[in-house]
C-alpha cells in the first residue's frame, strides 16, 4: 500500500498496475512488455515473481525483445531476495536493484537503499540500512544487544516512526503480547538476522524458521541462499522437520529451471555438497525434494510453516491468503515420496 498506492499519489507519479501472473500470459516477457509500452521508470515486484520469470527464461532472452531504456530502478520486497535472484535481475535489466524490508504493520520500509536521499553501495543479500525514523537493534533471547554479525532477533527501538501500527483492531492485548512485551522498549519484528559492522541489515528468516539441529541454531535462510546459488535451481525453500535424534533436521524443496536435464538424484547430491562446503557439516543438510512449484500467498511469501506442519504430520489449515490450495496436496505427495511424515 505504501509503495503502490499512497507514495506515488503523494509524489504525483503515474502508476501502472499489472494484474496476473508474470509468466504464461503469454510468456515470461509479460512484465517487460508492459514496461516497454508504458515507458516505466521504476518497477516494484516480489522476488518470487522474478524467480518465476528466471525459471522460464534462465538466460533472460525475452527482456532483450523490448525497449526498457526508460527504466532507472528495480525494487523488490515482500520476502527475502536471495543474492542469486538479485544478481540475475541486475544483469538482465542493467539498473540498480533495490531490495527493501518492511512489514504490513509498519506501513513503509524498515530498511532500504533510499535512492531519493542517497544511493548507498549495494551489499548483495542486504536491504541496506534502516531508514529514517527507525533504530534497529539485534537482541539475544534475553533482550541484550549482540555483537555485529551475530544472528538474533531484529527489533526496532521505541518510539516507532509515525504511520506504524498503534494497535490491532479490537485486540489491544494481542498487540501488546505479540509486539511489545517480548522485548520491553522494543517492537519485535519477528524476523531473525544480523547487522554488520557497517550498519547493513541482513534479514535471514522469520524467527520461527531458525531451526535447532542437535543444539546448533541454524538459519534456513542461509541454507536457501546456498541452494539458490545452484545454476539449475530456480527457487527453493528450506524448513526444519522434526527429528527424534537431533530435534530438527533441515529439509529442502527446490524447483528446477525450465528445460533442465538434471535428475533429482544428481541435483540432491550437488545441493548436499554445496551446503556442506558453504555452511559446513554442522548444517546436517542431507535431504531435498524436487517439486513443480512452492506454496505461496498471493503476495509471494512461501508458506514454510504450513510445509513444516505437513512434513511433521500435524493437522494444518490452508491459509486464506494462499495462491493455490492444490499445491499443498502436491507437497504432501512429494513428502510421501521421501518418507515424510516419519513414523
Amino acid at each position: 500500500h505504501s509503495y503502490i498506492v499512497y507514495a506515488p499519489l503523494l509524489a504525483g507519479c503515474t502508476s501502472v498496475m499489472y494484474e496476473g501472473k508474470p509468466v504464461g500470459t503469454p510468456d515470461a516477457g509479460a512484465f517487460w512488455r508492459v514496461m516497454a509500452e508504458h515507458k516505466v521508470k521504476s518497477m516494484f515486484t516480489a522476488p518470487t515473481a522474478i524467480r518465476a520469470i528466471k525459471q522460464q527464461d534462465p538466460q533472460g532472452i525475452l527482456a532483450s525483445d523490448y525497449d526498457l531504456s526508460a527504466q532507472k530502478s528495480q525494487f523488490v520486497a515482500g520476502e527475502r531476495c536471495d543474492p542469486d535472484t538479485l544478481e540475475w535481475t541486475q544483469k538482465i535489466l542493467g539498473v540498480p536493484v533495490v531490495d527493501h524490508w518492511w512489514q504490513t504493520e509498519t506501513g513503509w520500509s524498515i530498511a532500504c537503499n533510499c535512492l531519493g536521499i542517497e544511493e548507498l553501495p549495494v551489499k548483495i543479500g542486504s536491504p541496506t540500512k534502516h531508514v529514517p525514523g527507525w533504530n534497529l537493534k539485534v537482541l539475544d533471547a534475553d533482550g541484550k544487544e549482540v555483537e555485529p554479525g551475530t544472528v538474533g532477533n531484529i527489533c526496532g527501538e521505541l518510539p516507532l516512526p509515525p504511520g506504524t501500527l498503534p494497535t490491532i483492531w479490537n485486540a489491544e492485548e494481542r498487540y501488546l503480547n505479540s509486539y511489545l512485551k517480548p522485548f520491553p522498549g522494543y517492537y519485535m519484528t519477528g524476523d531473525a538476522g544480523y547487522i554488520d559492522e557497517d550498519g547493513y541489515v541482513y534479514v535471514m528468516a522469520r524467527t520461527d524458521d531458525i531451526i535447532n539441529v542437535a543444539g546448533h541454531r541454524l538459519s534456513t535462510g542461509a541454507m536457501e541462499e546456498v541452494l539458490a546459488g545452484h545454476p539449475e535451481v530456480a527457487e527453493c525453500a528450506v524448513i526444519g522437520a522434526a527429528d527424534e535424534l537431533k530435534g530438527q533436521m533441515p529439509l529442502g524443496f527446490y524447483v528446477l529451471n525450465a528445460g533442465s536435464a538434471l535428475s533429482e538424484a544428481q541435483v540432491g547430491k550437488e545441493l548436499v555438497a554445496l551446503v556442506r562446503e558453504k555452511i559446513g557439516p554442522v548444517a546436517a543438510f542431507k535431504t531435498s525434494c524436487q517439486v513443480k512449484r512452492l506454496p505461496k500467498t498471493r503476495s509471494g511469501k512461501i508458506l514454510r510453516g504450513t510445509m513444516r506442519d505437513i512434513a511433521d504430520g500435524k493437522p494444518y489449515k490452508a491459509p486464506a491468503t494462499i495462491d493455490d490450495p492444490v499445491i499443498l496436496d502436491e507437497i504432501t505427495e512429494n513428502l510421501k515420496s521421501i518418507g515424510y511424515p516419519k513414523g
